[in-house]
């Protein structure tokens, strides 16, 4: 068996896990993203994993099980120092009635996904080279998503200007950050922790829900 084959096979057995329904077309663009990862990841070097199974447990499971917790009524999305694309193309890419901007400062990074938006036509996604305190939208965004970005203290503080009293942070973190909870300033509400099961994935992954108060 190919590689490929192989990663198109862990990447079924995922969805089907997760119990998400995905279209031939959004399984093609996720395995098209993986491939795209690979290919660039020895120049450009996005991300410390090499091998393409591990690719689609670490990067686009872990992403996708995000999915389950996006509000329904979210429209505009950003992915906060999102670095290969992760997890903002596979939500890219699942869900098409949101509007997702990838946000870093890595002028190589932002290229890479430049690539990866014209390659796959992913035309509801936008590429945002520029800090997070730098980034000013036209309107506050429903969801700020980061995968391994920063603390939730340092979050708040370079994302407040992204959101308003209906705005969602998401955060994706390894074990429940208890220290980095307990340092959170008055300004943030703790909505929920949610322990995320990523298919074929042994370790602890929760996802913090925060909102801002007005």
């Amino acid at each position: 068996m190919s590689n490929s084959d192989a990663a198109g096979q862990r990447l079924d057995a995922g969805l089907a896990a997760l119990e998400l329904s995905a279209s031939e077309k959004q399984r093609k663009l996720l395995l098209a993203y993986l491939d795209l990862l690979l290919r660039w990841n020895a120049s450009y070097n996005l991300t410390a994993v090499r091998d393409s199974l591990e690719m689609v447990t670490r990067h686009l499971l872990d992403s996708l099980s995000i999915l389950a917790h996006l509000p329904g009524t979210a429209h505009r999305a950003i992915d906060v120092g999102t670095g290969g694309g992760l997890p903002g193309v596979p939500v890219a890419i699942m869900r098409r009635d949101i509007s997702a901007d990838l946000l870093d400062s890595n002028g190589k990074k932002t290229r890479f996904l430049f690539q990866v938006k014209t390659a796959l036509g992913l035309d509801n996604m936008a590429v945002r080279h520029a800090r997070a305190e730098a980034w000013t939208p036209d309107a506050a965004y429903d969801v700020v998503l980061s995968r391994a970005f920063a603390s939730l203290s340092d979050m708040v503080a370079c994302c407040a200007h992204l959101c308003d009293g209906k705005t969602r942070i998401l955060a994706m973190k390894g074990r429940v950050p208890e220290e980095e909870l307990e340092a959170l300033p008055v300004t943030a509400r703790l909505v929920s922790v949610t322990p995320l099961v990523v298919p074929g994935l042994d370790e602890e992954r929760h996802l913090v829900e925060l909102a801002l108060t007005t």
